[in-house]
């Protein structure tokens, strides 16, 4: 569902910075989040996030992804089934990007 942006053409240097670059194994990730690998597992098999695969076929995570999986484990931990989760997830993504796109108007005044 989230895109893969990252470009492999970016130098060493812009890597710290580049919020896609896949930089996180499954272990560090699920350590960063509290939470378990299995749980990184099924975002990937709702498709809510699709990380990266390293030449060995491991997983890794961007910044970006770990961000969602965070946003999904406060709705989870607060009692929501992890499918709604992501579907909550991927609506407020939805509605952000398109009032990005289609500011409201300024009331006048």
């Amino acid at each position: 569902m989230i895109p893969d942006q990252y470009d492999p053409a970016t130098s060493a240097v812009d890597k710290f910075d580049d919020e896609n670059y896949p930089g996180y194994t499954m272990g560090r990730a699920a350590e960063m989040l509290g939470t378990t690998q299995n749980f990184l597992r099924s975002l990937d098999e709702v498709g809510l996030i699709t990380p990266q695969r390293s030449t060995g076929g491991h997983r890794r995570y961007s910044r970006h992804q770990l961000r969602i999986a965070a946003r999904v484990r406060r709705l989870v931990d607060e009692g929501t089934a992890i499918d709604a989760a992501c579907r909550i997830i991927t609506l407020e993504d939805q509605l952000h990007e398109a009032q990005r796109r289609n500011p409201s108007p300024q009331p006048a005044g």
